[in-house]
This record gives C-alpha cells, structure tokens and sequence, in this order.
C-alpha cells in the first residue's frame, strides 16, 4: 500500500508529510535554477554540476535518515546534501566561494560537506565515495548503534574499480550501506548502453547483496522503498544496491552543449518531473493546489534569501590561505632514548607493540588490511591481535582503493583506523585515495573534516624483490599537501612514532623498512613518544651535515664511525619525518658545518633529496665549502639481479667516499 492511497485527508500526518516531502524538492529544484542562472551571470566560477530532474530520489532516499545516519555524494551532489539538512544559505556561499560558505570557500560546488549532519562528502572523482561510504558504515557497525549510510552513485560509478571494491568489501564485512544508483541514463556524454553490458541487478547477484528498482523520479516510491531497506539495515542487515531510475535535464555540466542527445528526448524525460509527479500525489491525497502554490513561494523567497545573503559576504582572506590544510598537532616533547641497559627488542616487535598500545588504549583505533587478522600480517607483525580484539583488527580482500577509502570514511566518522598496503609499491593502485581524499578533504571543507588516520607500508631493496617490490615513493607522497610522511630507522623510534602517528589528527602514511624487522635495539618504556614533524641529530660533529632517513641511516652511522678514524667529523640526522620536513634542525647543523650531503634509497632525481638541496640555497647557503651532494641510486628502476642490484643501491662504502671527497674539497 503506498502513502498516498493512506491519505484521509488534508490535515492527515501523511499529507503534511508529502507537503514536506514536496518543499525538499522544490527546495532543490529552486537552488539548482538559481545555481544555473548565477554560473551563466559568472557570480559562481568553476564547474557546476546539476541534479534538475533527480530531486525524488535525493529527498526519497534520505527521507528515514536521521542526523547521526551518513551519506556520501557525487559531483552532482546539491540535491543530496539539501535533503539531508544542510542549509541553502551557506551553501550558496560556498558555490560563490565565499568565506561564510559551508567549508569557507575551500570546496565550491563539487566538494561540500558536513560530517556533523552526517554528510560525508560531495566528490569530484566519479565513485570516490562509495569505498568512503564504507569507512562510515564500519564506524556505524563497531558502535553498533544501529546507523546507516546512504552512498549516492551515477550510472557512470559502474565502470570504477572503486565501485567493484567497496560493494564487495561492503558485502565481506556486512556493512548497514546502501548502494543507491541514481542512473540518469547518460555517463557524462555517453549513453549507459555504451558503458555496461551488464545490468546492476546482476551485479548485486555476483556480489550477493540485494538488490532494488524504484522510479528514481516518484518520491513516494524512492521513500516507501528505503524504509523496508533502512530499517533492515539498522536490524543489522547487510548492504542493498538499489537502483533509481531517473533523468538528469541539464547537461553533464553548465555549459555542455548536450551534442549527444536531442530536445525530443528531454522534453519526454520531463514528462515525468519529480515536481509533477508529487503534485499529482498531492492533489491524489485532497490537497488544494494554492497549498503546493504556497510552498513555491516559500521556497522562492528563501532562496533569494540566500542569494542576497551570499551576494553580500566577503571571499576568504589571502592571509588564510594555509588554513585547514592540517589540524593541529599536540605537543609531545622529545622523549629521553631507551636505557642503554633496557630489554633488548626488534623493529617488528616495535610495530605489534605500538599497535597493541594504541588498541588497548583508545576504542576508536581499529587495524584493518589484506591478511592483518587471522594471517597476523604477511611478515607476522599483527600475529595474535585479531584474538585479542574481536572485531577491531580485520582482514580485508585484496582492494587498496577499498582498505583506503575506509580508513578516511571511519576517520570522518570518529575512529581511528590504521589501515595496512601490503607493499609501498601498491601505493599506486590507491593513490585517488591519498591524493584527493585523505590529503585535501580537511582543507576542501574548510577544516569540518577530521582524518586521524595511520597507512602502514613497507619496502626495501637489497633482496632481489625487483621493480614493482623495491620502490622508495616518499617524494610521491611528501609531494601531496596535506599528508604527513615518517620513515623510522630503528625499533624505538618505529614504536615511539607509530603511537605519535596513530594519536595524530591528521593522515599519516608510516613507511616501515623490511629489511629492518629483525633490527634489534633497547626497547623503551610504554609510554614512548616522539613528535611527528622533528629530526634528530643521531651522531654530533664538526665537518659535514649527513642526512639520511629510514634504513640508509644506519649506512650513514656507519660510515660516520669509519670516516672519525681518519679524521673526518661528520653531524649525522635522521629525518625520521619526511613530511612535514624539519627545515630547523638541517640548517641548523648546515649552519655550522658548511658541507651538506644526503645519502637516501629512493632514486636520486627529484627526490627528498633534490628539496634538501634546495633548502639550502633558498636560505642562503650558496657560499658552502662544497657543492651539496647526493648519494642514491641512479634514476633506473629497482633491478632484480643480485649483481645490478648491488651496482644500483647505495652503501655504506658509497657513502663514505662521497663524504671522504666532499670533506677534501
């Protein structure tokens, strides 16, 4: 039965809620006209993307949705973050960017969210929220309080591996998320017989979700349907794809000329305007049509409310340009170094250590990744975790994009994931991940976006891994604004940073080196910390600044040792944090050296390196006694015979030639 035929009435409970039901989308249809007419005025820069036609399933969809529930969106995003509360004021703003809108004018059109109203994120890379979505409903699932993730898709999403990854992920750990395809026919230019040749109900078969249809453009059924589907989730049922069928009017964006279709075929989609359809309920329902006519107006006069609103605020200060790029970090003072008498532990105990720590202390944290539960992590590192705490260290499929997308979902959401990528190497197949969600969504919602998140990786050369297991990507990574980069080099420094970067509230990509599990080193006291962001001067000297990071600095101290018996002093600092770079402590040790050489693995050319020889410059340091010099591998990827291999990567001997040639210049 639908709710219309329960209607009795112009004064029934289900008539005021069509009424409401109507205002939303009217709501929507009136900001997206005004949206269009203020792009072609160009009081509104950028893109802009409209959802005029797709109102019925925005309101529909979020109807049962309360505040604590979540959503993510698209690029074509507006109508769902109306219907799910946000205000047209601020919102306007921000799509004029504006410093009062939604996220300050960091965001605009494509990127407005509000995690306080369970708004996770409009996104302009098509199916970036799905695995996002799934972040969200994990944090849902592990405080089992019954709330539920709505994650808007086009038909376009389809083709993404990201679709593939967090529908099967979804459906792994059973996750209260529903899929919703609002399929508009068209993936921008091309039409959705051009891109699949299979439906989505099969899909939901292969992944063995449900799966739903409902007319994307009546809102009685989008809403009538999502009630059974959100009630079941919140009884902890699992995911649900539903499928929306619909029509979007405007083209792919303002501006398209809209060559792929012609005006026959979008005056027959609008036939069946959202609009009409729910007026024809209502008039179904004993609603006079002054009472719809009333709501127009309304809706008029608070939109052109926030226009004028929006019209009459200032854009963001330049002096605020590097707000909200990172959260502030609390103070941790740098910790005295382990007894030299202290119990003796590895680099890979460190990890298994700080992980325990972190879970046992804090009940946001929880571990996730491909073999880190049940296998203990390829390397062991986890082993015994997964006993101990019961669905807070959980094995994923092998889908970077999905494990990384989770991670910055639940981090939005409240928690603090620590997520594991097998490989450094594998970094590439999720880098959207890091690169356009992890690292900017902070800075993109003007800061209403918290991203306390921990990505755990390793690599290492020296071992005949070859090209795809043996990369050094840091400067990939130091290069992302927004990303925080630290690289231990021995077991106190792994367990005391690894905390520091899981209590951190910012994303933090920790790059352990293989070939240092078995290092061995004092252990320190439990509560061990070291600050993100500073080096440290691990051997003092006169004569050369030697920085280093990671493995290499061990490479570095010894050939310090060797370099001291002829007579050659040499200041030896770790980085231990690439990014963000400790510009102080370098210059500081430079400023009294006046000789800088950087021995690192990663290749030489435009490296961590390359930025630390620029330092120098940039801050004067042209008149050194030397030329600063690098030692690192040639810019030839990572080779797999021992023989080359040996030939490619730096050593100890290496490095203290350099040092040896640079100290006689």
């Amino acid at each position: 039965m639908t709710v219309a035929s329960q209607m009795s009435g112009v004064d029934s409970p289900h008539t005021e809620q069509l009424l409401e039901m109507y205002r939303r989308m009217r709501r929507i249809r009136r900001f997206e006209q005004r949206a269009s007419e203020l792009y072609r005025a160009t009081e509104i820069p950028g893109f802009l993307h409209l959802s005029i036609g797709q109102e019925a399933s925005a309101v529909g969809a979020c109807w049962h949705l309360t505040a604590r529930d979540g959503i993510t969106s698209t690029h074509r995003g507006h109508g769902h973050v109306l219907a799910k509360g946000l205000d047209t004021a601020s919102m306007m703003a921000e799509l004029m960017g504006k410093d009062a809108g939604t996220c300050r004018g960091r965001g605009g059109s494509m990127h407005i969210a509000d995690p306080g109203l369970g708004i996770y994120g409009a996104n302009g890379i098509v199916g970036a929220g799905l695995p996002i979505a799934d972040g969200v409903a994990t944090a849902a699932r592990l405080r089992a309080e019954g709330d539920v993730v709505v994650a808007f898709f086009g038909d376009g999403a389809v083709a993404q591996g990201m679709f593939h990854e967090a529908v099967n992920l979804a459906a792994v750990w059973d996750l209260p998320v529903v899929f919703l395809c609002e399929n508009n026919h068209y993936s921008e230019f091309s039409p959705a017989a051009d891109q699949h040749r299979a439906p989505l109900s099969a899909r939901a078969a292969g992944y063995g979700v449900d799966y739903a249809h409902v007319d994307g453009n009546d809102v009685l059924a989008v809403a009538g349907l999502m009630s059974g589907v959100v009630e079941r989730l919140r009884r902890g049922g699992g995911p649900v794809l539903v499928e929306a069928e619909t029509y979007r009017w405007h083209g792919h964006y303002e501006g398209d000329p809209e060559r792929y279709r012609d005006a026959a075929e979008v005056a027959e989609a609008k036939e069946r305007d959202p609009l009409l359809v729910a007026r024809r309920h209502l008039a179904a329902a004993g609603v006079a049509g002054a009472l719809a006519d009333a709501v127009d107006e309304e809706i008029d006069r608070e939109i052109e409310a926030a226009v004028a609103w929006a019209r009459s605020l200032p854009e963001p200060d330049p002096a605020t340009l590097y707000d909200h790029v990172s959260a502030p970090r609390p103070a941790v003072p740098e910790p005295a170094p382990p007894a030299a008498d202290a119990e003796v532990f590895r680099s890979m105990d460190a990890v298994r250590l700080a992980l325990e720590h972190e879970l046992t202390a804090d009940p946001t944290v929880f571990v996730a990744g491909i073999d880190v539960g049940a296998g203990g992590n390829v390397f062991g590192l986890t082993r015994g975790l997964a006993q101990a705490f019961p669905g807070r260290v959980r094995d994923t499929p092998i889908s970077e994009s999905a494990v990384i997308g989770t991670a910055v979902g639940a981090a939005m959401a409240g928690m603090r994931p620590v997520v594991e990528i097998m490989y450094m190497d594998f970094i590439g197949v999720c880098l959207d991940m890091l690169l356009n969600q992890a690292a900017k969504l902070r800075f993109m919602t003007g800061g209403r976006a918290s991203l306390p998140l921990v990505v755990r990786t390793q690599f290492g050369a020296g071992r005949s891994s070859g090209s795809q297991h043996s990369q050094s990507l840091e400067a990939v990574l130091a290069h992302i604004p927004g990303l925080t980069v630290v690289m231990p080099s021995t077991p106190a420094d792994t367990y005391g940073l690894l905390r520091a970067a899981i209590q951190d509230p910012n994303p933090v990509v920790f790059v352990e080196n293989r070939l240092q599990y078995g290092l061995k080193g004092p252990r320190p006291p439990a509560g061990h910390l070291i600050p993100l962001g500073r080096a440290a001067v691990v051997r003092e000297g006169t004569d050369i600044t030697l920085v280093s990071w990671s493995r290499m600095v061990q490479d570095c101290l010894s050939a310090a040792e060797t370099l001291a018996a002829e007579g050659i002093s040499v200041e030896v600092i770790d980085l231990r944090t690439v990014a963000p770079l400790d510009r102080e402590t370098v210059l500081a040790s430079l400023a009294k050296t006046n000789r800088l050489v950087i021995a690192h693995e990663a290749v030489r050319d435009f490296g961590v390196g390359a930025e630390l020889s620029a330092l120098a410059v940039d801050e004067g340091f042209w008149h050194l006694d030397a030329p600063v010099t690098r030692v690192a591998p040639p810019h030839v990827p990572a080779p797999y015979a021992p023989s080359l291999e040996r030939a490619w990567l730096p050593s100890h001997d290496t490095i203290a030639a350099t040092v040896r040639r640079i100290a006689a210049v």
